[in-house]
């Protein structure tokens, strides 16, 4: 039972690169995302929607992959809301809204980055990131490179070093 399980660990070790990531001051200085409690919910979101759309792509085990990274997102998620004080009856409706949030900002943001599309993509992240209709293009550009640049690895490589973003 003292044992670690590897895979685990590796699962933790992703997680923290893509949150770290996420925390980036760039991000909330140069890139426009607010430094909020939902300006942070929205940079995770964003880094990990295109971290799982990269597993998807890959060759199975990436998908057990993606499943266990999921699972741990929504774990410290709801670990967040309880550190906040949010009640534990209240903790599974929070979860639900942020759940669709997350699952809704996937299918928003999907078809822009498959095809590359800055303009609906800047749009997209505009309306859910900053929460304006203006749109984010820095943002966006942000986005791009980093699923561009995530095609290119193979789940040895992301297993191994994580996931490094622009």
């Amino acid at each position: 039972p003292f044992r670690r399980d590897p895979r685990k660990t590796v699962i933790a070790l992703l997680y923290e690169r893509v949150a770290n990531a996420s925390r980036e001051p760039g991000l909330y200085a140069d890139l426009g995302v607010p430094d909020t409690l939902e300006g942070r919910f929205e940079a995770l979101s964003l880094h990990m929607i295109i971290a799982l759309r990269v597993l998807r792509e890959l060759p199975s085990p990436a998908d057990d992959v993606g499943r266990d990274l999921t699972d741990a997102f929504f774990r410290d998620l709801d670990a967040s809301l309880r550190e906040m004080g949010v009640g534990d009856t209240a903790v599974p409706k929070r979860m639900k809204k942020l759940g669709e949030a997350f699952y809704g900002r996937a299918r928003a943001y999907d078809a822009p980055l498959s095809a590359g599309d800055e303009t609906a993509l800047a749009l997209a992240l505009g309306r859910n990131v900053t929460g304006s209709e203006a749109p984010a293009p820095a943002l966006a550009r942000y986005a791009l490179a980093a699923d561009k640049q995530f095609k290119t690895l193979s789940l040895d490589t992301i297993l191994g070093q994580g996931f490094t973003f622009p």
